[in-house]
């Protein structure tokens, strides 16, 4: 008589991450639609500095660009650290939950961030300047999101990614968000010296702290 054992099959779900990345897709091309001579400045931004130069008017925050690219730059965001955090087996990258978890994270994070930074300008009253370099900061973020696109729907599809790939991966984006820094207090150097105090806060409180925290959870679990 034979004996046969029973093995679960794993199957793993994809189709939500598809519908993922199209809705992403949609959303980049209602905003090209719609805002086609932002839109296409906007993808230069790494070659010229004409976008931040047009576009620096702090009440362009809530525009329907930026609100429609921050969901954007969410998911791409979300993506890529469920996809690190999937490399070193900390969680699945097939794991839509764990998505669902990240992007809310996420979302919590730089809401309450941004709540904080309103208040804290508020009481230095620099309201209208703190509003312009975060506009800056936030346009250069969210094209470092937008070239990450690509790159997680690349990762996500590929089983056999490299160390060295994900580490110059991981460099470029550190890299590129310090120059992203760089080049707000440079272009906003008068508006930051001329509020130091008010810049080392939001530097230590909002900056520095919550991923300093963020790093400390993770190394000990």
């Amino acid at each position: 008589m034979n004996n046969y054992e029973l093995q679960y099959r794993i199957l793993e779900q994809k189709d939500w991450a598809v519908v993922v990345f199209i809705v992403a897709l949609a959303l980049i091309a209602i905003v090209k639609t719609n805002f086609e001579n932002r839109f296409y400045d906007f993808v230069r931004l790494a070659f010229s500095a004409k976008y931040v130069k047009i576009y620096k008017d702090g009440s362009l925050l809530m525009s329907w660009f930026t609100v429609i690219m921050f969901f954007v730059q969410l998911i791409s965001l979300s993506f890529f650290v469920q996809l690190i955090l999937d490399y070193y087996n900390i969680v699945s990258k097939h794991d839509y939950v764990v998505f669902i978890q990240i992007f809310t994270i996420f979302l919590v994070f730089i809401l309450a961030k941004f709540l904080i930074e309103k208040i804290i300008a508020t009481v230095f009253d620099i309201e209208e300047q703190a509003d312009m370099y975060n506009m800056t900061k936030v346009s250069y973020r969210t094209y470092i999101a937008l070239l990450l696109f690509p790159i997680n729907v690349f990762l996500f599809y590929n089983n056999n990614t490299s160390f060295l790939l994900i580490s110059c991966i991981v460099s470029i984006v550190l890299v590129a968000n310090l120059l992203t820094y760089i080049n707000s207090i440079k272009t906003y150097q008068n508006i930051v010296f001329g509020n130091l105090l008010y810049y080392i806060l939001y530097l230590c409180t909002l900056e520095i702290a919550p991923y300093y925290f963020a790093y400390y959870w993770f190394a000990n679990e």
